[in-house]
């Protein structure tokens, strides 16, 4: 792609981009870019979500310019306050650490390792000193940081709002600073931290960088906005088949806007199948997705076992346990990671989620008192065969 279509993409979808003259300005300028995304590490789990803004960094990265990918393994200690009702439990510097080499396995899915310059902010928010941190507060008033929306609802709730909560945008507005970023990316949720650097640029001396705000992919649900906590999600490290699957559950009415937003496919190539066969334009978004992460070898597997499973069939690649007649169905459950407790095992149980050889199983204290080969079975998806001895 060239600059202009670059540009074009982004501007196509994009939600805000500040500013629009000075992003097409600097796109063709000839200059290498330093393009800044960041990542808070207190959830390692990159969903179609995050791939969003991921997609159009790998456009700036084949242009040439360069990437940067920010880990924030010190403003994580903090927790990012957007979107929150109440302070965020502090994780430790370990703990961002190692949530943040989960990151980076992701990414480079999207990215190009060899071309991704990572960054983790302690570098220099670590190296800061009162007097420093004094400084930094200094370039920007109480008044303005409480114009963030969440900020502003807790305090007329009456809901605690730490100090140190009121720093992070600062904190976060001081990478962009540090690394001399000409151009940030990220979702709408982050528009106000983003805007800080922009400021804070100013004050340091420096030119204000171009931030460009995308879209928060609905999840599954077609409501809530793409998040693991929500279990609306396609993970990009998840499985193929479970990948395909689950492709095949976006919404129709937001299929159209997954497929804009998440794969390489052009317009021509979907719209008029999504208007004509909506069933078959779910097939080739999820083919298209599972190319994307798993390789052209992982679509027509995945594509069989989801026409098998959808058909009422059982799929010949499951996993195999072994265990002694008189078991109880609760605790074969949990031996198969199909349930995480013995309780949620009899909550899948009770709400009707678990077969037994296609059977469902209605009695939270069954067993299998008979040896030889079963199958367990959570919703549609989700299969166990153990050998009874």
């Amino acid at each position: 792609m060239t600059p202009r279509e670059v540009y074009e993409n982004i501007m196509r979808d994009a939600v805000s981009v500040y500013s629009a003259e000075g992003l097409k300005e600097k796109l063709e300028s000839g200059r290498k870019l330093r393009v800044k995304m960041g990542a808070d590490p207190s959830r390692p789990d990159l969903h179609l979500g995050h791939s969003v803004v991921l997609r159009k960094l790998k456009m700036l990265q084949d242009l040439g310019h360069e990437i940067i990918f920010v880990i924030g393994d010190f403003t994580g200690m903090i927790g990012d306050p957007s979107g929150r009702s109440k302070t965020r439990v502090p994780l430790t510097f370990e703990e961002t650490r190692r949530n943040a080499q989960s990151y980076l396995e992701q990414v480079t899915k999207i990215l190009d390792k060899d071309k991704t310059i990572i960054a983790y902010n302690s570098e220099w928010l670590g190296k800061m000193n009162f007097a420093d941190v004094l400084s930094l507060a200094g370039k920007y008033t109480v008044a303005r940081i409480m114009e963030r929306d969440d900020f502003s609802k807790r305090f007329k709730e009456n809901q605690a709002i730490g100090i140190h909560e009121l720093l992070y945008p600062l904190m976060q507005g001081y990478d962009s600073v540090a690394l001399r970023a000409d151009i940030e990316v990220g979702g709408t949720d982050q528009t106000f931290n983003l805007l800080v650097g922009r400021e804070l640029q100013k004050d340091y001396g420096q030119p204000s960088q171009e931030v460009i705000t995308f879209p928060l992919l609905p999840g599954l649900d077609g409501v809530e906005k793409m998040s693991k906590s929500l279990d609306n999600y396609i993970g990009i490290d998840e499985p193929a088949d479970i990948m395909f699957e689950k492709c095949m559950k976006v919404p129709d009415h937001l299929l159209l806007t997954y497929f804009n937003l998440t794969t390489d496919l052009k317009e021509s190539d979907y719209k008029p199948l999504i208007e004509k066969d909506i069933r078959e334009a779910h097939f080739l978004y999820a083919s298209a997705i599972v190319r994307l992460y798993h390789g052209e070898e992982a679509v027509a597997p995945a594509a069989e076992r989801y026409r098998s499973v959808a058909k009422g069939g059982i799929p010949d690649n499951i996993d195999e346990y072994e265990a002694e007649a008189g078991s109880r169905i609760t605790a074969l459950l949990v031996q198969a990671n199909l349930a995480p407790s013995i309780s949620e095992a009899r909550r899948l149980i009770q709400g009707n989620g678990i077969k037994l050889d296609g059977e469902l199983v209605s009695d939270v204290n069954a067993v299998i008192d008979k040896a030889g080969t079963y199958v367990l079975s959570k919703g549609k998806n989700k299969f166990a065969k153990f050998v009874i001895k």
